[in-house]
């Protein structure tokens, strides 16, 4: 499979060892420096192009990766407030492909899979509140993170008394909050608590690399080189729908 890196980061050179590792070609590296080999017949020959870079300039890439006809995987954040609709439109409507997730990493799949059961569960007990914490290192921008707001979505789904997250402390009962810290290096904890009189249940992913998101994002983009349209975690893991 041919790929191309969009950024050039720490993400994005973990990404190169491991994609070559599998057996996979890297035929264009772009950042901010050349932005003009968007148009490249490199850019253009891949198969796939990767994509981890800021809220910023995600949708800019998206749009640019759409133009020289090249499948997307991205796991850049922070944009899908503004733009989220428009982009799935693209895909779902004319021809575009992109493979989106708020975080790769096969642990979190898992804990969201969890998360989800866990919801249900509770649903049936509403002695106990819910709430959220996440942490991460100072260098990212979005709060809360990706991850925790599609955590809250799963929670919102399956939990009939929480209809909306807030960051922060929650002003109504029906409110999910979730607490954003930043600090340090930390790659990524987030932390699901249910708490009542009697006691609490806590579920807890804590990353300790990039290791688990790096397999993930190139699982992905095995995928998305044979399929189609707006893509996520559900289509790669179906176990996540159940």
């Amino acid at each position: 499979m041919k790929i191309a890196l969009i950024g050039y980061g720490k993400m994005g050179k973990e990404i190169e060892k491991v994609a070559l590792s599998r057996g996979h070609e890297i035929v264009c590296i772009i950042d901010i420096h050349n932005q003009g080999d968007f148009e490249s017949e490199a850019f253009r020959s891949a198969d796939v192009a990767i994509e981890f870079t800021s809220p910023k300039v995600a949708y800019n890439n998206y749009i640019k990766t759409f133009n020289a006809g090249v499948k997307l995987v991205s796991g850049s954040t922070g944009w899908m407030a503004e733009h989220g609709e428009e982009i799935k439109k693209l895909c779902r409507e004319e021809g575009k492909t992109l493979f989106w997730a708020s975080n790769f990493s096969l642990g979190v799949v898992i804990f969201s899979a969890v998360n989800n059961y866990l919801a249900k569960v509770m649903n049936q007990f509403p002695i106990y509140d819910v709430s959220m914490s996440e942490t991460h290192h100072i260098h990212k921008l979005d709060a809360p993170s990706g991850t925790a707001i599609t955590l809250a979505e799963g929670i919102l789904e399956n939990l009939e008394r929480k209809t909306s997250w807030v960051e922060g402390e929650a002003k109504t009962a029906d409110q999910l909050p979730i607490e954003a810290i930043r600090e340090g290096e930390v790659v990524g904890i987030h932390t699901i608590r249910y708490d009542s009189d009697a006691d609490s249940i806590s579920i807890t992913h804590d990353a300790k690399n990039r290791s688990g998101f790096v397999l993930g994002a190139i699982l992905a983009a095995e995928y998305t080189a044979i399929h189609e349209g707006y893509l996520g975690m559900n289509d790669l893991f179906p176990f996540l729908k159940s």
